[in-house]
């Protein structure tokens, strides 16, 4: 087994981030390095990483640089010839690298394409029997949801096979992946980072493989909410960014049309006390989609001169019909409640 680098971003959650490293230290695959990014904790997280966990390799921010800067920060100190994402509100079931590594060889030693990224199994942490996301799914205006998101688990992902993308929260990347596609787009700072980092590899010619046996287990939305008007900002704005700067030209000038379909089931949800947005204030909902079309619109030339810079080692045709394949249903992305709390 090659050496595996495991990154972990990290903003105060000292406790959680204490199981998070437990479990990395009970890995059946040994030969890792875990580097551990902190965005400027304040409740004694260093203290604590000082004291019982002094093999881990830390980087000090004085302030919170995002998801995406800590990322890129822990790729480049990195040795390996995989990068592990991890976040610090997860546990790794012991066999967690191991078998994305191996999935990762095995996979590359009997397919054409070469697998560049594979995504974990993520389950609730509370409730161990509910599925978070198992890989990730696309509707055609840059929103994105994790495959089998709140369903019960019994059995139904359990194949190896191919994914869109994985969940920055828990996965594995070639470390050509980088090198080839690029590092993080910091400007997204968090959320929906993961999805553009996956389709940016993708259209770099890279594939994505779904490996069922690794399993991690998450609490959901610990950092800023579940329903934070940050997260709701970031999440709305960076889907915007994402389309901007990755879609296809026709698919890219229909956005408008996909985002108002999509507007509408929300607000149909919302009166109808369902999904997501049944849960937040119709007030908060409004004034996150403007302030996310505001931030999405001052920084729109900055993504159409990134455009530019993209390598795309597949044609327009062959990535549409790869966001088709992936593609969520409407009513799933709207209606479908998030993981049980």
């Amino acid at each position: 087994m090659p050496l595996v680098s495991v990154v972990i971003p990290h903003w105060n959650r000292r406790d959680l981030l204490r199981s998070c490293l437990l479990s990395l230290a009970a890995q059946t695959l040994t030969d890792h390095e875990i580097i551990l990014v902190d965005n400027g904790s304040t409740d004694g997280s260093l203290e604590m990483l000082a004291a019982e966990f002094p093999r881990v390799t830390v980087i000090r921010n004085r302030e919170n640089r995002g998801f995406c800067a800590a990322v890129n920060q822990g790729i480049q100190a990195s040795r390996g010839a995989y990068v592990a994402l991890l976040n610090n509100d997860t546990e790794a079931d012991p066999h967690w690298l191991e078998a994305l590594v191996y999935g990762a060889q095995s996979a590359n030693s009997c397919r054409k394409e070469q697998v560049g990224m594979c995504a974990t199994k993520i389950l609730s942490y509370e409730h161990r029997e509910v599925i978070d996301k198992v890989g990730h799914l696309i509707y055609p205006d840059g929103q994105n949801r994790g495959r089998g998101c709140g369903e019960t688990d019994h059995g139904q992902f359990d194949c190896v096979e191919e994914a869109l993308l994985p969940d920055g929260c828990a996965a594995l990347y070639d470390r050509r992946v980088f090198e080839t596609a690029g590092l993080f787009d910091e400007d997204f700072f968090a959320y929906g980072d993961d999805a553009e980092m996956g389709l940016r590899a993708r259209l770099a010619g890279w594939g994505c493989l779904y490996i069922p046996g690794a399993v991690v287990y998450h609490h959901h939305a610990s950092t800023l909410g579940r329903f934070s008007a940050q997260r709701l900002v970031l999440v709305e704005r960076n889907r915007m960014w994402l389309a901007a700067k990755l879609f296809p030209w026709p698919l890219l000038w229909l956005n408008p049309w996909y985002a108002t379909l999509r507007w509408v089931a929300n607000a149909w949800a919302a009166l109808r006390g369902r999904g997501e947005a049944g849960q937040v204030p119709a007030v908060t909902l409004v004034w996150c989609a403007l302030r996310a079309c505001g931030e999405a619109l001052a920084g729109l030339p900055r993504m159409l001169r990134k455009r530019r810079q993209i390598r795309r080692a597949i044609s327009d045709r062959e990535f549409m019909q790869l966001l088709e394949r992936f593609r969520i249903p409407l009513a799933e992305l709207v209606f479908q409640s998030q993981p049980r709390r």
